[in-house]
């Protein structure tokens, strides 16, 4: 991570829910110029990929990896339609993520409500387990047995988290959503997906056949994952995020400290949909992804917060595990080793 000094904390956090304020209304022409390019070539590369297939397998397998890019956009509109900040209208937002959902393998209405309770306890130590990546602190972690010790090191191993994990999200958990029963909102959008997703798949194997499902489809659907889920992870699983207990917590300083500045290249950020502006949007989630980077372009302060990486510096995240509530920082296993014997 880039060494910075961090302008942003001259100001509270929460005062700058005010000035953001002003960045909050959508253009309609504009969202919908946006889900225009990202759906219109989606579509064309899925059409063309297919044709391909009949020709070339590794061709179609190079399509199908540069139409994960554009349905990984389509996941980032998605999520702004989930934060109300797509569309002015709330119902056509609603609408337009539960079409995506079905694109993407994810439930809308589901992912919706524990997205908000992400956004709402993002850093509260008290409040982990919903929508987001299970961190343990150095101290949960030498207090588990040697088996779940093991299992969280697993679970945190990058074969698992970039590589099983995706696959098992977008494919198996998604499928069901984890509430009980009386969430009866939940369950329709679930099984309501999974209908529209089995419809689709039927259309795809009848007109493309099984190579378009399997060179086109899952190619395309696990490249988008499992970046999509790297993202998520660089979002908050850095060196200095934000982790207090809840007594301490404080939602806009968890949002400002607690979320990363992922400064992408612009072909990725354009493909990311500046998800990577990350602390801007927890500290104020209605703004649309577009005018995330005005927000940078006139506050300074922001764009050169402390929690800025680029691509390179990324990568280090990977191999941090365990929250040190001693030393505010996130360490790797080797580093909690240290800690414990000296």
């Amino acid at each position: 991570m880039t060494d910075k000094t961090d302008n942003s904390s001259n100001m509270a956090a929460r005062d700058w829910v005010q000035i953001l304020k002003k960045y909050r209304e959508p253009n309609s022409l504009r969202s919908s110029f946006e889900l225009g390019v990202s759906v219109v070539p989606f579509i064309i590369l899925w059409v063309l990929a297919c044709w391909v297939a009949n020709f070339s397998y590794i061709a179609a397998l190079g399509i199908s990896a540069v139409n994960g890019c554009f349905l990984l956009r389509l996941f980032c509109i998605q999520h702004d339609c989930g934060h109300g900040s797509f569309f002015d209208n709330r119902t056509v937002s609603d609408w337009t993520g539960r079409a995506l959902g079905i694109l993407t393998l994810t439930p809308y209405d589901v992912w919706r409500r524990t997205h908000s309770i992400h956004h709402s306890h993002a850093g509260d130590l008290d409040q982990r387990g919903i929508g987001d990546v299970m961190t343990l602190t150095v101290e949960e972690y030498h207090q588990r047995s040697r088996w779940g010790r093991l299992l969280y090191r697993a679970y945190r191993h990058p074969i698992v988290m970039f590589g099983i994990g995706p696959t098992y999200l977008f494919f198996l958990t998604n499928r069901i959503p984890s509430s009980d029963f009386s969430q009866k909102k939940d369950w329709i959008s679930a099984m309501g997906t999974n209908l529209a997703i089995a419809i689709l798949l039927t259309i795809i194997v009848k007109f493309g056949g099984w190579q378009a499902l399997f060179l086109v489809f899952l190619p395309t659907t696990l490249i988008a994952a499992t970046t999509g889920v790297w993202l998520f992870y660089v979002q908050h699983q850095f060196e200095t995020t934000h982790w207090e207990e809840n007594h301490d917590w404080q939602v806009h300083e968890a949002a400002l400290h607690g979320s990363s500045h992922y400064d992408l290249p612009p072909i990725l950020q354009w493909f990311s949909a500046n998800i990577g502006i990350h602390h801007v949007h927890h500290l104020y989630s209605r703004i649309p992804f577009y005018r995330l980077t005005e927000v940078l372009r006139d506050h300074e302060e922001l764009a050169n917060s402390s929690s800025r990486m680029n691509l390179r510096e990324s990568f280090k995240c990977a191999s941090l595990d365990l929250w040190d509530s001693t030393n505010k920082r996130l360490v790797s296993f080797a580093a909690a080793h240290k800690l414990k014997h000296g």
